[in-house]
This record gives C-alpha cells, sequence and structure tokens, in this order.
C-alpha cells in the first residue's frame, strides 16, 4: 500500500477513534442521562460530573484521554516502520483531537477536548503530558473552576512543547490544538468574567418559573 493512502487511512482512522464520545457511553453504561441535557450540555467528564456520579465522570475522562493517547502512540510506533513521513504524529494528532471537538456520530458538536488534548500530550512526550496536567490540575485546585485551569494549560501547553519537544510539526500542531482549546472555552471565559461560570462538583440548578401574581379577593 502506498505510503500516501496509508497516511491518509490512519487519519481517518485517528478521526473517528476521536469522534467515540466516552460521556454518552458513560451514561448509558450507568444508567444517567444523556449529558447533552443537562449543565453546560457538553459531553465531557466535567458536565457528567454535575450528574453526581463520579464513577461516570472518571470512566468519561479516562476514555476521553486513551483515545487520544492511543492514536498517537500507534502513530509514534508505526509510522516509521511503514516509512511515513515525520508529520505522521502531529497530523494523527489533530485528527484524534477534532475527532472529539467535531464527531461525526454527533453531528459535528462534540465535547471541550481537554481530556483529549491531555492523552495526545502524554503521548507525545511524557514530561510535556505531566507538565500540563500540573498545571491544570493546580490552577483547578485552587480555583475550582475547570474552565480556567483548561484555559491556563492550553496557553502553557505549547510553551512546554517548545521545551520538551523540537520538532517543528509537533510544536505546530501542538499550538493548534490549544488555539483550539482556547476558542472552545471561549463561552466559559465569558461567563468568568460576569461570575456566572460553575464551579467543578456543582450541580445545574432547576430554572425557577416566574411567580404568578396573586389573585385579589
Amino acid at each position: 500500500m502506498p505510503p500516501s493512502l496509508l497516511l491518509l487511512l490512519g487519519i481517518l482512522a485517528a478521526y473517528l477513534l476521536g469522534s467515540i464520545s466516552f460521556a454518552l457511553v458513560a451514561s448509558r453504561l450507568f444508567g444517567l442521562a444523556d449529558p447533552r441535557s443537562y449543565g453546560s450540555k457538553n459531553p465531557g467528564a466535567t458536565n457528567v460530573l454535575r450528574s453526581g456520579h463520579k464513577g461516570a465522570a472518571i470512566f468519561t475522562l479516562v476514555g476521553d484521554a486513551a483515545k487520544g493517547w492511543l492514536a498517537v502512540f500507534l502513530a509514534s510506533h508505526y509510522a516509521p516502520q511503514y516509512g511515513l513521513p515525520g508529520y505522521t504524529v502531529g497530523l494523527v494528532a489533530l485528527a484524534v483531537f477534532f475527532g472529539h471537538l467535531y464527531p461525526v456520530f454527533l453531528k459535528f458538536k462534540g465535547g471541550k477536548g481537554v481530556a483529549t488534548a491531555a492523552g495526545v500530550l502524554l503521548a507525545i512526550n511524557l514530561w510535556l503530558g505531566l507538565a500540563t496536567l500540573g498545571t491544570w490540575l493546580f490552577v483547578a485546585s485552587i480555583s475550582r473552576y475547570s474552565s480556567l485551569a483548561a484555559l491556563v494549560a492550553a496557553a502553557a501547553a505549547p510553551v512546554f512543547a517548545i521545551l520538551a519537544w523540537g520538532k517543528d510539526d509537533i510544536v505546530l500542531a501542538i499550538g493548534i490544538i490549544s488555539m483550539a482549546l482556547i476558542g472552545r472555552h471561549w463561552q466559559n471565559l465569558q461567563r468568568l468574567m460576569a461570575g456566572s461560570e460553575p464551579r467543578i462538583g456543582s450541580k445545574k440548578k432547576p430554572q425557577q418559573t416566574a411567580a404568578r401574581p396573586m389573585k385579589s379577593r
């Protein structure tokens, strides 16, 4: 098989893998409501946590991270064996990440991509991934805002990539992923500035109906 065709098949496979929503898988396994029907309506681990089921949230987090890690790991391992170009890993990383953001199985309406991006970074370089995860955990533990932690970690990831990984194609791919993460969290940033962003573990309060005026007797 020509390397160019094999590269295209690898990119397609990575995109389809990224399109698997572990938030929906977890919700069905644990008998929960569709995560797109409550909270932020985002099919991701943070929103699944708002259901009150920590096990489902952990399953979602691990699954979304694992698919990012697996795609990049396989590309890193097999690309040299099949004579694929050096930028294969970067393209596969982008494919699995954007598969999560725009999944074909969910009419191209996916999650924010934080867990999948973390898996991608860990597969590219362990220290790069750990540094980015450490940044997320530090900000999240202090602020209790998952979105703020994601924004800070996304901004820091390209800097860590330059320090830990010298290949230009990898740094470019990580930069694109970081910009996409920030773009997906733009509404969260607006809510943070307005003071209306929910914290980690908070549940969506039911909307209250307007009080009806009392009839005069």
